[in-house]
């Protein structure tokens, strides 16, 4: 991690989620509002006021667990999982400042558990998105856990600082909205979460047909996991280009896609977990969580039906670094290889760029990618972006992956 930090440039370039997201009114609206004593289903609103500044997390994901004054302008922010460790290290934070003046503001952040991770971000209206400086960061080590010191500079309006960009629900249903005004896009509703917020769904295909093979992505069973969203954001919309290529994929191909699994996580601002205290990508199997189990009743649906065939499950996450975890090519699947021949592929599309492809991870977890390939018998794969790479370079990996997805696929054999 002390890698990462180290390589991180004074200034990247803005993470503008207007690239991809359209009408993303409701967060960046709210950014210029008074902070209500509580917003709905933002879980528990935390509130610590100076005569200088108000912190708040009275939005979607906005989260820290408590906040404490040492100054006028100078707050102690405590951060902690939902639940006790042992959890993933994906030590989450967003709160609000509000000013009451313009000048800096220094934030000590705290960790109960697993130290500091992400490199604060900041915005001012919930859409574009900006790494802070270095000089502005300094990470230490007290009792073995790292804690930062941020200082920011306020004027006069709100500022978000975020652990990531933020992508609630809000911003799903935008995104839906906009891509489904193609006639090759029906968004629908897979269900409901725990607390009982909407799980949208997408299926792609061509207008009028009924493909006999079924391509599945997940996303965001992980709340944190941003660039791991902004990649499948980037992929799906490639699978809805006016290419020739992809109009002949959506001809041959069904895609269902389910960008969000775990809104309840995502509102809440969680490090890991659903509300219902357990990691959704270990529930493959033993399926406690209604998230998952809606995940079973769409894979089994698919295998039900005589005129469907699911040939390749793709769930995207981040961590650290780019990664592509995928089942080793010993196992058996139909198509055969096809995960070898894809990344193979995705390589030569992107010069210079290295794939790093694990074979072998977590082979024995309940999680998406083994439990799928052994129900089902399919290419699997847990496609992982790194928590700082660069946005520009998702979305261009992204594109190339979906691209040589498509064109792999269209290779391999329909079954009969």
């Amino acid at each position: 991690m002390d890698n990462v930090f180290e390589s991180m440039p004074d200034r990247i370039f803005r993470a503008d989620l207007r690239v991809i997201l359209l009408g993303v009114a409701a967060l960046a609206l709210a950014s210029f509002l008074p902070a209500p004593a509580q917003a709905a289903g933002a879980g528990d609103n935390i509130r610590c006021e100076t005569e200088h500044v108000t912190l708040d997390t009275a939005f979607p994901s906005g989260n820290v667990a408590s906040c404490s004054l040492s100054g006028s302008k100078r707050i102690e922010v405590r951060l902690a999982p939902e639940d006790k460790p042992p959890i993933n290290c994906s030590a989450w934070y967003a709160f609000r400042l509000t000013p009451r003046t313009p000048g800096k503001v220094t934030l000590i952040l705290n960790y109960e558990a697993c130290g500091h991770r992400y490199w604060p971000k900041t915005s001012t209206d919930g859409v574009n998105w900006d790494y802070l400086p270095k000089k502005f960061v300094k990470v230490e080590e007290i009792d073995g856990l790292k804690r930062a010191r941020v200082t920011v500079k306020l004027k006069n309006v709100p500022l978000f600082v975020s652990a990531q960009e933020i992508l609630p629900p809000s911003v799903y249903r935008a995104w839906l909205g906009r891509i489904t005004k193609s006639p090759a896009a029906e968004s629908w509703l897979l269900g409901k979460s725990a607390e009982g917020r909407d799980i949208p769904a997408l299926t792609i295909r061509k207008s009028g047909t009924e493909p006999l093979e079924q391509v599945v992505l997940l996303g965001r069973q992980h709340p944190p996991e941003v660039t791991g969203a902004l990649a499948m954001l980037s992929f799906v919309e490639t699978l809805l280009a006016d290419t020739p290529l992809a109009e002949r994929f959506r001809e041959r191909f069904e895609t269902i896609v389910v960008p969000m699994l775990n809104p309840d996580g995502v509102v809440r601002g969680h490090w890991r977990h659903s509300t219902g205290h357990i990691d959704l990508n270990r529930d493959w199997g033993p399926f406690t969580q209604p998230e998952t189990r809606l995940m079973k009743g769409l894979l089994d649906g698919i295998e039900k039906e005589p005129n469907k065939n699911l040939r390749l499950f793709v769930d995207f996450h981040s961590t650290i670094y780019d990664v592509f975890y995928t089942i080793p090519d010993s196992y058996e699947t139909r198509p055969p290889l096809f995960l070898r021949n894809w990344l193979g592929l995705l390589e030569q599309h992107l010069p210079g760029y290295q794939i790093n492809r694990d074979a072998g991870h977590n082979l024995g977890q309940p999680n998406s990618k083994n439990y799928v390939h052994k129900r089902y018998g399919v290419p699997t794969m847990t496609y992982e972006m790194g928590d700082e790479t660069d946005r520009q370079k998702v979305r261009k990996i992204a594109k190339a992956a979906a691209t040589t997805m498509m064109e792999t696929l269209m290779e391999t054999e329909a079954p009969r």
